[in-house]
């Protein structure tokens, strides 16, 4: 089944270079990357393919309207009328040039190596707040680069960032400005704290994921704790592989998946369905419509115990936590 990367990558092979260059300046560099990677895949795509990948986009395009498409016209134009020339120059400028992020953002552009050389020797508290405006895997990658103080210092300072204040985000912004020429318009508001701090770690595996976790529980046990709890859960089991599912199914228990999945989405169910055999997801669905309520304690603890053992599973090297698509079993 064609997934929406490669539809698009298709698409965008259908047209000519000026009007697919057009489409990829609206996108977030690691879906610019992602698209890329799915075009140099794509080789000898039968007209049926492109046939139903057109008649797709046909179908998509046409549940959209124009409300909210390119308001900027718009919107200039009306505080213009309201406000007059000077007055609107200066709003709009707020509203519409979000450029406290910009030098920032652009280093999503950048190979980890680059940007780790370039961060590396400033202050940890300026690393973590740089990091929690990358996405996770890029952060990890670049921590990876550190040293191990660098690591565990900028770790504990990523978990614990809550703000930046605003004339310290300009000022950090405009020296990589400075570094660096153009960039993307900055998107993505600050998300520090211990959500960042697992996503960071979820992508970092094996001996460093554990050295970094025992240094934040050293400086603070429940702070490690929070970080734990957020690092994976249940409704993550959509990034792992379908082997790793079927993996997984093997070792948990009929009744406790059922429970489990009373709070699941229908993603997810589904994932947990198509990795059964046909006659076992037929009783499996049978059976969790035919379960009465359940209270939430209840189905929270099955997960977690389902969790354990994708845990111990990863441990082991039989799974892959995080979706990475390099990872593969041998």
């Amino acid at each position: 089944m064609v997934d929406g990367v490669e539809k698009s990558a298709i698409f965008l092979l259908t047209l000519g270079e000026d009007e697919a260059a057009e489409v990829l300046r609206h996108l977030e560099p690691k879906e610019v990357q992602r698209i890329s990677a799915a075009m140099m895949t794509l080789k000898n795509l039968s007209r049926d393919e492109i046939s139903e990948v057109f008649h797709d986009f046909v179908v998509t395009a046409a549940t959209k309207t124009t409300v909210g498409m390119d308001p900027n016209n718009y919107i200039r134009a009306m505080l213009i009328k309201a406000l007059g020339d000077d007055k609107a120059a200066g709003l709009l400028d707020q509203i519409m040039h979000n450029s406290d992020t910009e030098g920032i953002e652009s280093l999503k552009w950048m190979d980890p190596g680059a940007v780790a050389e370039m961060i590396g020797n400033e202050h940890p508290q300026i690393i973590a707040t740089i990091l929690v405006h990358l996405e996770p895997d890029q952060a990890a990658e670049i921590l990876k680069m550190f040293s191990e103080r660098t690591r565990n210092d900028t770790l504990l300072r990523i978990s614990t960032l809550d703000s930046v204040q605003p004339v310290a985000l300009r000022e950090l912004n405009d020296v990589l400005g400075k570094l660096m020429a153009g960039g993307a318009t900055g998107k993505k508001k600050l998300q520090g704290g211990v959500g960042t701090a697992a996503e960071i770690l979820n992508f970092m595996g094996g001996a460093l994921e554990t050295e970094m976790m025992d240094n934040v529980r050293n400086y603070d046990p429940e702070l490690a704790q929070k970080i734990e709890d957020k690092m994976f859960v249940f409704e993550n089991l959509l990034d792992i592989e379908d082997r790793g599912i079927q993996l997984i199914l093997r070792e948990v228990q009929s009744e406790s998946l059922i429970i489990a999945l009373k709070a699941a989405s229908e993603e997810l169910r589904e994932k947990i369905f198509k990795n059964m055999s046909k006659r076992a997801s037929e009783m499996m669905r049978e059976d969790l419509e035919m379960k009465g309520p359940v209270k939430l304690s209840e189905v929270e603890a099955n997960q977690k115990e389902i969790l354990k053992i994708v845990r111990r599973l990863a441990d082991e090297g039989q799974v892959t936590l995080g979706a990475s698509a390099e990872d593969t079993y041998v």
